[in-house]
């Protein structure tokens, strides 16, 4: 009615609009209609509209494979600004995957170039990397939040003693807290206090969840828990990456890439008779000749450009793990300007855990084999 009587709509109505679609958004089931997240729709029904599109010609397949990733990238700068957790990149990943399967066995396998055994394999790794990835979406480590706090909370003013509990720990006084900004997920208004452990030993009061974290502990302001040794939320498993469940996290990874670059290797040795990979990626004349050709050609360089990205992710993740520093303390250490940077920037070496390659990896093997209280996370 205010779009054909030309008059504006009032404050907060297209919000509401949307909230209401995003609530209504169901589909019949048994034992009654099942909510639908909005985050998820987009990758189902987009993914498969731009690769076929790209496939048409090849100047519309450099316009969609460049502007995909800008896509991805401003989705994801939008919701790491108003700190929201979305199922959008986890959809995407997954659908992907399944997708980039389905045309690899519909498209190239009928060809007889691949054989049982490569499929099989390509197969292996698929199902490994879904396994990592399914103990990655598990628990962090998450620190159990104090019962006192379920029914209120009490906010930290500077110059002022507290009294409170956490985990067992009573009558902890805690001063001079600090308001700092927030930095990778990292909750402001905490002090850096002792809590009567010996020399060294340095733990952290969280204002938000009201405990006493050790050392390495960080507050996710996405997931709203403090969680052990927090390295980063990552949004491709909409969930944190911490103690508990880090080795899982670069496992998926690892699995990813081994088997990402077997799966594009394959394609391209079928579509791309006679070349190298890394030469047909590239150059690949007979790639839109036919149909089928300049789909499995398309869905190849969005492998690569995926395959790129988390690559350069999971080298991060390795240089930071040999010198024993996770990406929430290179950041805070970037901040306070109290770490170097190492090999051209790539990692930032803050030195306080650092103990040498063998004995940092040797550190992160064993992460999650003692119990929390004993952690050698809590020793500086």
């Amino acid at each position: 009615n205010r779009w054909l009587t030309c008059r504006s709509l009032p404050p907060g109505a297209l919000e509401r609009i949307a909230d209401t679609v995003a609530d209504r958004l169901r589909v019949p089931w048994f034992a009654g209609a099942v909510k639908i997240n909005v985050s998820l729709v987009p990758p189902l029904v987009l993914l498969p509209v731009f690769l076929h599109v790209a496939a048409l010609h090849f100047l519309l397949g450099l316009v969609v494979l460049t502007s995909l990733p800008v896509v991805v990238l401003w989705y994801y700068y939008l919701t790491h600004r108003r700190k929201e957790r979305t199922l959008f990149f986890l959809s995407l990943g997954l659908f992907s995957l399944g997708y980039m399967y389905y045309v690899f066995l519909q498209e190239v396998v009928p060809r007889g170039y691949v054989g049982y055994s490569q499929v099989v394999a390509l197969t292996c790794g698929l199902i490994l990397m879904l396994a990592a990835l399914s103990r990655a979406k598990k628990d962090p480590g998450y620190l159990p939040i104090p019962a006192s706090n379920e029914k209120s909370s009490h906010q930290v003013l500077p110059n002022k003693s507290v009294r409170g509990s956490s985990n067992g720990l009573h009558g902890v006084t805690v001063s001079g807290a600090a308001s700092g900004r927030a930095v990778n997920g990292e909750a402001k208004g905490y002090s850096r206090m002792s809590a009567g452990e010996p020399e060294g030993v340095k733990k952290d009061w969280c204002a938000k969840c009201q405990l006493v974290r050790p050392a390495r502990a960080g507050h996710c302001r996405l997931c709203g828990r403090c969680v052990r040794r927090l390295d980063h939320h990552c949004v491709w498993i909409n969930s944190c990456v911490g103690e508990q469940n880090h080795q899982a996290f670069i496992l998926a990874l690892s699995f990813f890439m081994l088997t990402s670059v077997y799966g594009i290797t394959l394609t391209l040795h079928t579509v791309c008779r006679g070349r190298t990979p890394f030469v047909a990626l590239f150059y690949c004349p007979g790639a839109y000749s036919d149909y089928s050709s300049a789909l499995s050609f398309t869905c190849v360089w969005y492998c690569a450009i995926v395959t790129a990205g988390m690559g350069y992710i999971l080298l991060i993740q390795l240089l930071n793990i040999s010198y024993n520093v996770t990406e929430r303390e290179a950041r805070l250490a970037l901040r306070d300007n109290t770490g170097r940077r190492l090999l051209g920037g790539l990692v930032i070496d803050t030195g306080q855990y650092n103990r040498g390659f063998l004995c940092n990896w040797g550190h992160f093997l064993s992460l999650g084999s003692s119990p929390p209280q004993r952690s050698a996370e809590d020793i500086v």
